[in-house]
């Protein structure tokens, strides 16, 4: 996890319309919880920093953190000459569940150097991630902090959040459930759909502590 994150609040002298439309949307979901975790950047990506997101918030969700990011769509003024939707026109979401989390804040700060890595990768290639997609990593190592689970790539559905209008367009939140390589396999090989894999693994729970499928 890159040492510049830390818990930081955004300036209230920038037009946040965007980020706020964000916070909303959870704080609707947790009307309880006004100041979540949060992990933000002391350098922004544009300024030369090596984090793309703005921040990444996490929520507590009884049996699970849920991680909400703020950077892929529009956070601030709009600037994008798209009107329909707000930059890529989603955020990331994660529902880490609590029972595999042994140390809280490495897991934390693992989950959040994780989404901001794929961050990376959508800011260079401008990729999209919609629902129902996959994203195999190729690597054999856990995602988990100690490098031990076999959870090594993610399905995307939609998060229970749904898609928001936002001033600067709408926003989808897509959600990331962690899968090992051996259920990704008949993925690759047009055997399963990505529906046919959530509806098998029956949790959109990443638990670094499961046992693959098959």
């Amino acid at each position: 996890m890159n040492e510049e994150i830390k818990k930081i609040e955004p300036e209230d002298e920038v037009c946040m319309d965007g980020w706020n439309a964000i916070t909303a949307a959870m704080e609707a979901h947790y009307p309880a919880q006004t100041e979540p975790i949060h992990y933000g950047v002391l350098i922004p990506w544009q300024l030369g920093g090596d984090d793309p997101l703005d921040g990444i918030s996490v929520y507590d969700g009884g049996e699970f953190y849920h991680f909400v990011t703020y950077g892929f769509s529009e956070l601030y003024e709009k600037e994008a000459s798209d009107p329909e939707y707000s930059g890529f026109g989603f955020e990331l979401t994660v529902k880490l569940k609590k029972s595999c989390v042994h140390d809280e804040d490495a897991e934390l700060r693992n989950m959040a150097g994780i989404l901001q890595s794929l961050a990376g990768v959508a800011f260079e290639q401008e990729e999209v991630f919609s629902p129902y997609e996959y994203i195999y990593t190729g690597q054999e190592s856990g995602m988990d902090a100690d490098a031990k689970s076999e959870i090594t790539g993610f399905i995307t559905l939609p998060d229970s959040l749904g898609t928001i209008q936002t001033p600067n367009g709408m926003v989808t939140f897509v959600e990331l459930v962690g899968v090992t390589n051996k259920e990704l396999a008949p993925i690759l090989d047009k055997h399963w759909s990505v529906k046919d894999l959530a509806q098998k693994l029956g949790s959109d729970l990443t638990d670094f502590e499961r046992k693959s499928l098959l």
